[in-house]
């Protein structure tokens, strides 16, 4: 059927198919002279079959309605302009472009140099041929009736996962479905999620992404994602279905249902701070070739050169108005159309920036707050990039949850037995007050981690004093040579028994204390399973055994850890002491009959206000509701506690298994052991 173009409408952006069976297609660009629509045969992607230049253009947005085409079509852009780099313009129509709203992407985006223009200086080569290309797709999907899970921000756990680290090697699985989609909607990952006992699952990108030419060149990939070329689709890779029509769009859709049918929450990852296409000298498949100008921010005095606030070589430009729209309707899709119940933003901070720094009005903020379905799902911020003024932890508006640094930080170095901290440390416990209470936020907004697919997995937190990057490639510079870390006196690996305990103990105080602290748990995947990644703590470049989890039969040691994480979330869901909407006060609560919170040193004394200027490290003990005691020693020697009433013994971090089967009544002399937890309960056996 011959292509015949109308007027069309300028929106929807991007692919909109119309009641007389045509499709409608818009694209953004302010500083454009022409805008080609080019269409390819699916079952041969390499070859432009027609090319139609779209006659209509709304402001800044060119359009027409073509039919002749149908679902599964392949398509890109080309657009012609000005090429004039120090201007911020690199118009290039030799270049095949990504629709920035292409709700599907066929095959895997590589770099090649056809796509870049390097030297600022205007490459001729057809890109096309490595270029994939957007996707028309049907949109219908049957949820059969599934329902959101709507989990409350005080009931959620939260579990960092990988779609293909989580699943490349389950023994369940078959082949075909391993790494995929599909295998996170099986009922025997879902069975071990539940399980452990999480609430949501927080997927790291998964958006489609490029991998950058200089990994390609070491043999290695983007394997975190953290890359976005398109902010609709679903990534390619991780599809167990054919991806040339688009089909695992419905695959994504499956896997979402699967998860909410078991009550489990489905939290993206985003990142809208920067795109894949890199620095100028990267490739230009989407946005630069689109309207460099107006996607990035560039550098005042020389627009050939971004503003980089992310350390991924540009910026996006929120500012804008049409860069903000983009965003704010790519997150309404994942909501409304893919049915995912909230976002993690990388990088959130950049997303605050003005020309002069962070600021919480933002319109970008603005427009979430203001947004009737966006300012009602679970909203978390990484509070930080790397530009001036870039760490924003507590400063985040209201709705906002965010990625507490300082509990990470704090927690690690209480452990270590670092001295002065014993206030923050206090803080940390009870909610992060000093952070989140300010502007009226809730005790959950802080997100409690220990660690993340950034850094040190726990396992290696208590087993390596160093970084351990060489596999990457860049002998050892990358990742963050502070952490907090300890080997307890051999590098990696040891068959040494001593080691391995007081390894097992520190995993255990760290862990408890996170469980057992007033805010929103966040756990990495794999820390229950004492996943190991060698000591490498920036394996953002490693799609191998080294990141994946590692689904082997678990040691003796492992079991019982495995078993302690598994308690210890039943344990804080069962009670609503750790499930706080207010802060502490410190007073009698009405209808209650002991203060909320009470702080003693180890020998038994309540903490007045100029006692937390003291510097001794690790000793205190922390009294909820007059129900249940956490005593915290993380000196080197065990020390003789005389608890404040009559108690039975929970959890004791010097038990391998830490739980104990029964309650112990604790007697008139508690003893606790050098550097851990114990968690006492009133009055009851």
């Amino acid at each position: 059927m011959p292509l015949r173009q109308t007027y069309g409408f300028p929106n929807p952006l991007g692919s909109t198919q119309l009641v007389d069976g045509s499709w409608n297609f818009a694209v953004f660009s302010q500083h454009a002279t022409a805008v080609d629509l080019c269409f390819f045969d699916p079952s041969d992607p390499v070859h432009e079959k027609s090319r139609v230049r779209l006659q209509q253009r709304t402001g800044s947005v060119w359009h027409g309605a073509i039919s002749g085409v149908s679902a599964g079509q392949h398509y890109g852009f080309r657009v012609h302009g000005p090429w004039v780099p120090e201007h911020g313009h690199r118009f290039n129509p030799n270049k095949l472009l990504i629709d920035p709203y292409a709700y599907a992407i066929s095959g895997r985006l590589g770099y090649d140099r056809r796509m870049s223009d390097p030297g600022n200086q205007l490459n001729r080569s057809n890109s096309a041929e490595v270029v994939p290309k957007s996707v028309l797709i049907d949109r219908w999907f049957d949820w059969e009736g599934v329902e959101r899970p709507n989990r409350s921000w005080c009931d959620t756990v939260i579990y960092e996962m990988h779609v293909a680290g989580l699943t490349r090697r389950f023994p369940e699985l078959p082949d075909s479905l391993k790494g995929t989609y599909g295998a996170l909607a099986h009922p025997s990952v879902i069975r071990y999620l539940s399980n452990l006992g999480i609430t949501a699952v927080q997927l790291m990108p998964v958006h489609q992404h490029i991998d950058d030419g200089f990994l390609i060149d070491r043999g290695l990939s983007n394997y975190w994602g953290y890359q976005t070329i398109g902010f609709f689709a679903p990534e390619s890779r991780y599809a167990s279905v054919p991806t040339m029509r688009g089909e695992h769009v419905n695959e994504f859709k499956g896997m979402v249902k699967a998860l909410h049918r078991a009550g489990i929450e489905v939290i993206l990852d985003v990142v809208y701070n920067h795109s894949g296409e890199g620095s100028p000298e990267g490739p230009t498949v989407c946005f630069r070739g689109i309207d460099n100008f107006s996607y990035y921010r560039h550098e005042r005095a020389d627009a050939t050169h971004y503003r980089d606030f992310t350390g991924c070589g540009n910026t996006l430009d929120v500012r804008h108005p049409f860069v903000l729209k983009m965003i704010m309707d790519s997150l309404r899709y994942w909501v409304e159309e893919m049915h995912v119940d909230g976002f993690r933003f990388d990088l959130a901070a950049t997303l605050g920036r003005e020309s002069d720094g962070f600021f919480r009005e933002n319109p970008f903020f603005k427009a979430i707050h203001q947004d009737p379905v966006l300012s009602r799902v679970k909203l978390i911020a990484e509070p930080w990039d790397l530009g001036p003024g870039g760490y924003q932890v507590g400063n985040f508006p209201e709705g906002w949850a965010e990625l507490n640094g300082k509990y990470r930080d704090v927690s690690r170095r209480f452990w270590l037995g670092h001295h002065g901290i014993m206030s923050e440390f206090a803080s940390r416990l009870s909610g992060s007050e000093d952070l989140f209470g300010w502007s009226r936020r809730a005790p959950y907004s802080s997100v409690n981690f220990l660690t993340s697919h950034d850094g040190f997995t726990l396992h290696d937190l208590a087993s390596y004093d160093h970084k351990h990057n060489e596999a990457n490639g860049e002998g050892n510079r990358d990742g963050d040579s502070l952490n907090h870390s300890w080997n307890h006196g051999v590098e990696g690996p040891t068959d040494d028994p001593l080691i391995l305990n007081r390894r097992d103990k520190h995993r255990r105080n760290l862990v408890a204390t996170m469980m057992l602290s007033v805010g929103t748990p966040f756990l990495l995947m794999g820390d229950e399973r004492s996943r190991t990644q060698g000591g490498n703590n920036n394996a953002y470049c490693q799609d191998s055994p080294l990141s994946w989890m590692d689904w082997g039969a678990m040691t003796e040691r492992q079991r019982d850890f495995y078993d302690f994480v598994r308690k210890l979330i039943a344990f804080r869901k069962e009670h609503p002491e750790w499930k706080r909407t207010r802060f502490f006060s410190g007073t009698v609560p009405r209808n209650g009959r002991a203060r909320d919170l009470v702080w003693y040193d180890l020998g038994g004394t309540e903490l007045g206000h100029w006692d937390w200027g003291r510097d001794a490290p690790g000793a205190l003990q922390m009294l909820i509701e007059g129900r249940w005691l956490l005593v915290f020693n993380a000196g080197p020697a065990a020390l003789v506690v005389p608890p404040p009433g009559a108690w039975f013994k929970v959890i004791d971090t010097a038990l391998p298994t830490g739980f104990l089967e029964v309650p112990e009544p604790a007697g008139a002399r508690l003893e606790v052991g050098e550097r851990s937890l114990l968690l006492l309960r009133w009055g009851e056996s």
